[in-house]
């Protein structure tokens, strides 16, 4: 996000508005405005003109639950503005509302013009991606209809159908054409003396494949009671810590955006469910490792995260296998999206199953599940799903045949599988990329705990004591195999990953830290890679670096190569605390904590590496998500870890 967009989030809908809360609709660069539902853009054009000009702002657009901004007419010293412009806007499940009131300032009546271009070009998330790429779309079309109070833009291709309905009151005096394929909406207000008129805008989207009943909210300040609401009854019972108000306020706030990016999905019979989203803008849609993480993170407090994240990926699992080289029985999902490229197969994420370790995280948020709950009901329910993401970790993960759970970089989809899914970022320390399929050390830490946790359910759930006995002693020899293949001795530290020929990928990487929050590391070597995580090649001051600096592969501002990712470091306090490394744990949660303190709260996904020695306030990696599920669950995960010390 840049300086001058603001973003809304609410219930899988997001909107970027500029500092004026207009929308332009440019590509390129880094977020294009405008209104977006799944994955399509409704909005591409909302500006306000007053009397032919563009106002300018007075108090550019704020961000709370709503957008509001104030506007006056441009003009000097000696020419005091005629009038004032009070906007307010916010978004609803697949709509968009505002609310603007002009307030006369001159002492007798006055008229004024106001006019609204409005435009919605349907583009597809993935055509305003920095990446540029373009894509065919054979037989579009898009059409404008007039309406008694405002506009409808319709779009279709083949059987793709979706539509934008602009609603205004009072309605416009006349909806004009632009020669661009926008319409512009006109009203010719009367203003009393220092009286003020009210319009309200509504836009409704309906995109393809979206048969939810759906009313545009009546105002901004009814979404504001909703989401309030929803935040209320989300942090209700959450015992923030009293003596680390800091703490407490990063929990706060990041339960309210865990309260916005909430997202609908379908368990396995139909029920309708909300799910943590991956983050906005870009990934504002299940992605499987992101809302397994977030609702690991919150179990401790909410547990309704868990069991929705569980019936939703339980739903989406594959049961055959693909025309891909990723998609096989028994595999979670890593990211679903709902868009017209998606529906064409122009790209490859509709159901993407792309991920090494979303599967064994499933089972590791099952088992976690029924020990914080006791609710032995939903293990049962979801025992054939356990059932065949452990048989996808044996058989097609690589379990059995190579030892490990392995994957292979997937033309046309992601270069690497594991949480750092950037190209180039499983490395070695010199920057030179394994060959081959890869071993991820982090995935293998789930895998073993994934295996005990379903043992666990096995032998008390299940009543399989002999299939609990399997997975123990598939766990057991995960577990001796990586510490004999993986230790480096000469750093003390395992390797970031193997290659396909079993070498070494001798990066020095937080990773590591994973393999504290699962355990599988023996006591030994865990305290040794716990206090080397807190060196400071590895310790910014705001939290660990996913790559020691001093390796040639180092860079404050690259993506997985140096940068600082909240959600990483929570795991890692999590590990630290698991093996009795305390100090280091509230050293790693005071980093954190102090980051958000200094950019008002809230983690973003990512931070640059830069060391607090020689940066005083944390510097903001450029192309973060503004809000995001696993960075806005991070502070309760600290929380849970340190406690409120």
């Amino acid at each position: 996000m840049t300086d001058r967009h603001r973003l809304l989030v609410y219930g899988g809908t997001f909107a970027t508005v500029g500092e004026r809360g207009d929308i332009s609709g440019v590509r390129g660069g880094g977020v294009p405005d405008g209104l977006f539902v799944r994955d399509a853009r409704h909005l591409s054009r909302w500006q306000l003109t007053v009397d032919g000009a563009v106002p300018e702002a007075l108090t550019p657009v704020a961000i709370g639950d709503t957008a509001r901004c104030v506007l006056v007419p441009r003009g000097g010293r000696d020419e005091p503005p005629a009038y004032t412009l009070f906007r307010e806007q916010a978004v609803g499940y697949g709509s968009f509302v505002e609310t603007l009131r002009v307030t006369s300032n001159r002492p007798a009546p006055s008229s004024v013009r106001l006019a609204l271009t409005a435009d919605a070009d349907f583009a597809d998330q993935f055509e305003l991606r920095a990446d540029h790429r373009t894509y065919a779309k054979p037989g579009a079309q898009r059409s404008r209809e007039v309406l008694g109070h405002g506009v409808e833009f319709a779009y279709r291709r083949g059987t793709w159908r979706s539509c934008t309905t602009v609603t205004a009151e009072p309605a416009p005096d006349a909806v004009e054409e632009t020669g661009t394929g926008a319409r512009r909406l006109v009203w010719t207000l009367e203003l009393p003396p220092h009286g003020s008129v009210e319009l309200v805008l509504r836009v409704m989207a309906r995109p393809h494949g979206d048969r939810r009943a759906l009313r545009v909210p009546r105002s901004p300040a009814a979404v504001s009671e909703r989401l309030l609401a929803e935040e209320d009854a989300l942090a209700a019972g959450v015992a923030f810590p009293t003596g680390w108000p800091e703490l407490a306020a990063a929990c706060a706030r990041g339960l309210a955006d865990l309260a916005a990016l909430q997202v609908p999905a379908a368990g396995p019979e139909g029920e309708e469910l909300r799910v943590p989203a991956g983050g906005a803008p870009w990934f504002l849609t299940l992605l499987g490792r992101d809302a397994l993480l977030t609702s690991l993170f919150v179990l401790p407090y909410r547990s309704g995260p868990a069991a929705a994240t569980l019936l939703a990926l339980a739903a989406t699992q594959a049961t055959d296998t693909g025309a891909d080289a990723v998609t096989q029985p028994g595999k979670i999902v890593h990211e679903v999206r709902h868009g017209e490229l998606a529906h064409f197969g122009q790209v490859p994420y509709g159901r993407y199953y792309g991920s090494v370790d979303a599967t064994p995280l499933f089972l590791v948020l099952l088992g976690a599940y029924v020990e914080h709950t006791g609710d032995t009901e939903l293990a049962r329910r979801l025992q054939p799903h356990a059932r065949a993401a452990v048989g996808w970790m044996l058989d097609h993960g690589g379990l059995t045949s190579r030892g490990y759970l392995v994957y292979r970089a997937d033309r046309g989809g992601l270069a690497n599988q594991n949480w750092k899914d950037s190209p180039g970022s499983i490395c070695s320390a010199d920057g030179t990329r394994p060959s081959g399929p890869v071993v991820a050390a982090g995935a293998q830490g789930y895998a073993y705990d994934a295996l005990r946790r379903t043992a666990h359910l096995a032998r008390t759930v299940w009543a399989d004591r002999v299939y609990a006995e399997l997975l123990e002693q598939a766990a057991g020899d995960l577990r001796d195999r990586f510490q004999r293949d993986f230790w480096m001795p000469r750093h003390s530290f395992p390797a970031l990953a193997l290659d396909g020929e079993g070498r070494q990928v001798d990066a020095l990487a937080s990773d590591a830290g994973h393999l504290l929050w699962s355990g599988l590391l023996d006591k030994e070597y865990g305290e040794l890679v716990g206090r080397r995580l807190l060196e400071r090649d590895f310790f910014s001051g705001w939290g660990v670096r996913t790559l020691a600096a001093g390796q040639p592969a180092y860079h404050p501002l690259s993506y997985h190569r140096g940068s600082v990712w909240p959600h990483d470091n929570a795991l890692i306090a999590l590990g630290l605390a698991r093996y009795g490394l305390h100090d280091e744990a509230r050293t790693v949660a005071h980093g954190l904590v102090e980051a958000a303190t200094a950019t008002g709260h809230r983690l973003p996904e990512v931070l640059a590496g830069y060391g607090r020695d020689s940066h005083p306030e944390p510097v903001p990696y450029p192309h973060a998500c503004v809000r995001e599920s696993r960075s806005a669950a991070a502070p309760l995960a600290l929380l849970t870890a340190v406690g409120g010390a």
